[in-house]
């Protein structure tokens, strides 16, 4: 199903997408970077809206959540694409390929959470919904239009995404928004165009504004040789900190994947990253 996508202007026969740092410029019957935001005759449209690759009930930790209602567990959907092309993608399957989907209306989504509710007797009733496994920012209007439902519910919704996000789409969003885990995966601009095929600022911004208008939590899968440098890491921890000394950090092992095939990170290299966060006066910091 498509809908209308929101925040893209015409160009002549081409649209420009102005949902992401990316500003695509979509020629006719083409895609954007993200490969579901579809130039139609010179009107932008999400192909993804409702066309969700996964739902089930996940533990609030795994997102990871650990500061926020950490003992629940979390109904879990995603879409097919992303924004970013990182090289190393844990998900690339559904992220980076076209994969089979189920399609859900926002609707749809309310009364599955009800049924659960109504018929789960020995098992806890749902009351958080993340959208998340891809890239959440690019199924845009489905997520905003099922925030809006979910809260008219008591449905808190959760957001686990790369940050990649202009601010105007992000500022209407947030506010129906409880609490997000926001992937930083380098402190080097160099490695996010090289590595990720995006930009750093854009999730600095993203993080810095989310700060004080939602719970956040941040992740940063560590990956020894590209992301492990000691100056980077503390320069990143430190900027954190400097936002929120009190922003749960939570420290990730990498697996090889998709295009990469460094080893999966060590012990070691994890205990010595969370040993500089603490030395950055971030308090919260977790190491998987």
């Amino acid at each position: 199903m498509s809908k209308e996508a929101l925040y893209y202007e015409s160009i002549n026969d081409n649209v420009k997408c102005l949902l992401c740092p990316n500003y695509c410029i979509i020629k006719n019957n083409s895609s954007g970077i993200c490969r579901k935001r579809v130039n139609r005759d010179g009107k932008l449209y999400a192909e993804n809206y409702a066309e969700t690759i996964s739902l089930c009930l996940d533990p609030m930790r795994k997102k990871p959540l650990y500061h926020f209602y950490p003992e629940d567990e979390i109904l879990s959907l995603g879409a097919n694409s992303c924004n970013l092309s990182c090289s190393f993608c844990q998900n690339y399957k559904s992220s980076q390929l076209d994969c089979s989907t189920e399609k859900i209306m926002p609707e749809d989504l309310i009364e599955i959470i009800k049924k659960h509710n109504r018929n789960s007797l020995e098992e806890k009733p749902i009351k958080h919904v993340a959208f998340t496994y891809t890239e959440p920012f690019t199924w845009y209007e489905y997520i905003l239009d099922c925030a809006k439902l979910l809260k008219e519910n008591d449905i808190s919704v959760v957001l686990v995404t790369n940050g990649y996000v202009n601010p105007d789409p992000l500022s209407v969003i947030v506010p129906y928004i409880d609490a997000m885990n926001i992937d930083l995966k380098a402190f080097s601009d160099k490695f996010y165009v090289d590595i990720c095929g995006g930009k750093l600022q854009p999730v600095l911004n993203t993080i810095e504004y989310t700060n004080s208008r939602t719970h956040i939590e941040i992740t940063l899968l560590l990956i020894e040789g590209l992301n492990d440098n000691e100056n980077e890491l503390q320069q990143m921890f430190s900027f954190i900190a400097g936002i929120n000394k009190n922003i749960p950090l939570h420290i990730t092992r990498y697996y090889p994947r998709y295009k990469i095939n460094i080893d999966a990170t060590n012990d070691f290299a994890i205990s010595r990253a969370k040993d500089l966060a603490k030395k950055c006066n971030l308090i919260n910091v977790y190491g998987v």
